[in-house]
């Protein structure tokens, strides 16, 4: 009889399952596990970008003021704060899978309900419900997926994960290009709840967090579905082995998971080791989307005003979103280079500067080149700005807070969001293109300032040396980078 090898599963139960995912080595089942996030949250984000494309043809069918289009513009994002307020907590509380999985079914349903909306009430009413589900998966993604990956790959993956974010923009301005002027946008509405039966798939394939049900206490349960990853990787990677994992501190772990579990995710959030970090990433959050919503759910329509028909918006829509593939997968390459804080910090100052730029362009259609050049840069720094806030934001909090302090970041960045489009459609009358897109760069320049202040840096860390007192956050990063290089 063969014995178990001093590093297969068998030997290496008794270390916690953050130690035994951190140390296995990069493989296809993370690549398959990634996909599967990654598509879904695709899907979401076709969703989220369809109001860009059909925002003018609802504003003319229910012949709306550019006040009322922008409060239908708003909507989702609504049901976004209320969304991911309630996905960090119940997320926290009862697993990261099943709330994953019926946000997905939500917003399936919810874009059915908007193609049968015969009122503008309605329709508000249907977006709010989208918008519960959209925001229920955007933190309840990042946090998962981080959660499975080692931290030399977690920046890198997260980061190309919100890429998906701008393909599936893209997907609904091409959708809209060809189903809007023939069908309308109901139909946009109903195609677009079909991909929510990629739940069915996630439901089969992505288990539950080992780090969420080690700290809510269900050891066993962590040990079964990290040895079950374990076996996958081995498997997918043809070894009979894997590295040692590295020893944890169990008293430590132990003190800090009761004191943790005791204390309540929010209040953890606002704890002195917490504190500094929200505010600043809620700063972020909030600047950032009121910024980025406030200006690409108007784009379309924007585009119409200044005499573009629809097919021609739609298009020039989708041709200035395709900037944002060369920006996240630059800012994905970034975060592992030069660090969180400045790719963000340069996302944000570049997209200010460029949202200024493309709103003196868009004052008039005489320069198709020149407005579609202007857009592509803009989209490139704006879309590398997701990318870098999808992986910095779950690497500033513990496991019992990650979600919660995540959901609650996209909440208030969706109070931005919902802001935002309104704000356009008050500030469009009075000060014209030029004005809506000075509002968007000076958003982008105070979320900026807030990074740059009161930001640290996570580049290279494990969560859980990330989850410590903020005090020591910068001895422990100097002294974990001096032992990489030595």
């Amino acid at each position: 009889m063969t014995r178990p090898s001093p590093h297969s599963p068998a030997r290496t139960a008794s270390a916690n399952a953050a130690a035994r995912l951190e140390r296995l080595p990069y493989s296809p089942y993370h690549r398959t596990i990634f996909l599967i996030i990654a598509v879904a949250f695709f899907f979401d984000s076709v969703d989220l970008g369809t109001m860009t494309f059909v925002l003018g043809s609802i504003k003319t069918e229910f012949g709306l003021s550019s006040a009322a289009a922008g409060l239908v513009a708003s909507a989702s994002f609504f049901g976004m704060v209320l969304g991911a307020a309630l996905a960090g907590l119940l997320s926290d509380r009862f697993g990261r899978r099943p709330v994953f999985q019926w946000s997905m079914v939500l917003w399936g349903a919810a874009s059915y309900l908007c193609s049968t909306a015969q009122s503008v009430d309605a329709l508000i009413l249907w977006r709010v419900l989208l918008g519960i589900g959209m925001g229920m998966e955007f933190p309840v993604a990042q946090t998962l997926l981080s959660e499975f990956v080692p931290a030399a790959k977690r920046g890198r993956l997260v980061a190309l994960m919100d890429g998906f974010w701008p393909l599936g923009f893209i997907a609904a301005g091409v959708a809209s290009y060809f189903v809007l002027p023939q069908f309308g946008w109901r139909t946009v509405f109903a195609l677009l709840a079909i991909p929510a039966l990629f739940v069915l798939i996630v439901r089969r394939i992505v288990p539950e967090s080992p780090r969420w049900l080690e700290h809510r206490g269900r050891v066993a349960e962590a040990d079964a579905v990290t040895t079950k990853i374990e076996a996958q990787v081995m498997r997918t990677l043809g070894v009979a082995t894997l590295p040692a994992p590295a020893r944890a501190s169990s008293s430590a772990s132990s003190a800090a998971t009761a004191a943790n579990r005791s204390r309540g995710a929010f209040r953890e959030i606002w704890s002195a080791a917490y504190r500094r970090r929200t505010i600043m990433v809620w700063a972020l959050w909030f600047f950032a989307l009121l910024g980025f919503y406030g200006l690409t759910s108007w784009l379309g329509a924007l585009m119409q005003q200044a005499g573009a028909t629809v097919t021609k918006s739609v298009l020039y829509t989708v041709l200035i979103s395709l900037g944002g593939i060369p920006g996240f997968l630059c800012a994905a390459w970034l975060v592992e280079r030069i660090g969180r804080k400045p790719t963000c910090v340069a996302a944000l100052v570049g997209a200010g500067a460029m949202a200024w730029v493309y709103g003196q362009t868009a004052l008039h259609l005489q320069s198709a080149a020149l407005l579609i050049s202007a857009g592509l840069a803009m989209q490139f720094f704006m879309f590398g700005m997701w990318a870098v806030l999808y992986t910095y934001t779950p690497e500033l909090y513990g496991t019992g807070a990650r979600a919660t302090g995540s959901g609650f970041a996209s909440a208030i960045g969706r109070v931005g969001s919902l802001i935002g489009p309104y704000a356009v459609g008050v500030v469009l009358p009075i000060f014209g293109q030029s004005g809506v897109f000075t509002l968007g760069a000076l958003s982008f320049g105070v979320a900026a300032l807030a990074v740059a202040i009161m930001g640290i840096e996570t580049k290279g860390l494990s969560l859980e040396a990330l989850a410590e007192d903020e005090e020591d956050a910068p001895v422990r990063a100097y002294a974990a980078r001096a032992g990489e290089s030595s």
